[in-house]
């Protein structure tokens, strides 16, 4: 496994790092979600990521089950808090009552004293950033926990969070998690330039486009039973990805990936982890054999000739 420093601060994360979104906690038994977590562990992955809002907690619940049998020193566990947690007014959102509540209850799920990594989950037009920020630097102080970061909040969302904080001398936030692939790449305009400007850094997800960067959706092809594409309850994302554009692309892809003697996840993660804003990829899996075939993007490398075919084609 190799390692690289979580933004600018001196805190070390695996390239790769495990997610819980749509699958701990509901659509994956416990035990193949714990086995997950274990063979992530074992291949020397420390970064485990996930969220209150998965399965109304329970995934925190899985994930903190899962991770108790290690020394706790040994990974870095993530969290995240806005979305609704409850049908109050005060139930959602990044205000200072929603914040401590909710870290406080991720702590009793997740079984731990500290999160590493706190992460607003989205920005929060509704509450002034200082009161945000604020609470953050509270429960940092208090220990609970030891960084701060934000999920999909835009360059200016970032740049404003940055100024406060260093205006107010409060802890500034050292991550962003946005969606990001070959298929996706919005962030590479504004949020990637500024982040490496402030020491900012990305961690990632869906680096495999909701598995249309794995092959299995194939143009003219019914969907693959028991795939995401399936299920009615499916993510939205998936769906703007799944198009005839983005299906032709990965075909091409495809050739690539068979020239490199690998397979097109780990090429596709590969690239992802091109960028040196780039501190971790978050995948997800279902069965422990796909973290081994994704932990294989690491022994990917790509030349300046690999990423111009890349480029051409992605057009």
């Amino acid at each position: 496994m190799k390692y690289r420093r979580l933004g600018r601060s001196g805190l070390k994360v695996s390239e790769i790092a495990l997610g819980s979104w749509l699958t701990y906690g509901g659509s994956v038994e416990d035990q193949t979600a714990t086995a997950c977590i274990d063979r992530a562990y074992e291949l020397g992955i420390n970064f485990f990521d996930t969220a209150n809002v998965y399965r109304r907690g329970d995934a925190e619940v899985v994930v903190g089950k899962a991770l108790a049998k290690y020394e706790r020193d040994s990974y870095v566990l993530a969290t995240k808090g806005f979305f609704p947690m409850g049908d109050g007014p005060n139930d959602r959102g990044l205000s200072r009552k929603h914040i401590i509540e909710q870290v406080n209850h991720s702590l009793k799920r997740l079984n731990v004293d500290y999160i590493d990594l706190w992460q607003c989950h989205r920005y929060d037009p509704e509450t002034p950033i200082d009161e945000t920020l604020r609470a953050i630097d509270d429960m940092i102080s208090q220990g609970k926990i030891l960084y701060a970061g934000v999920s999909e909040w835009t360059a200016a969302q970032i740049q404003d969070a940055l100024h406060t904080a260093d205006k107010y001398l409060l802890d500034r936030i050292v991550s962003n998690q946005p969606q990001y692939s070959m298929l996706y790449r919005h962030i590479e305009k504004e949020v990637i330039p500024l982040s490496e400007r402030e020491g900012v850094g990305q961690v990632v997800f869906s680096p495999l486009g909701q598995g249309v960067l794995t092959g299995k959706y194939k143009k003219g092809e019914a969907y693959p039973e028991g795939s995401r594409a399936t299920d009615p309850s499916g993510s939205t994302f998936l769906q703007r990805l799944l198009t005839d554009k983005n299906l032709d692309r990965v075909e091409r892809l495809r050739v690539i990936a068979e020239r490199k003697e690998t397979t097109l996840a780990a090429l596709s993660l590969a690239w992802v982890l091109r960028q040196p804003n780039v501190s971790s990829a978050i995948i997800g899996a279902s069965r422990p054999d796909q973290i081994d075939e994704n932990v294989k993007a690491l022994d990917v490398v790509l030349t300046p000739e690999d990423l111009a075919d890349i480029e051409a084609a992605l057009v």
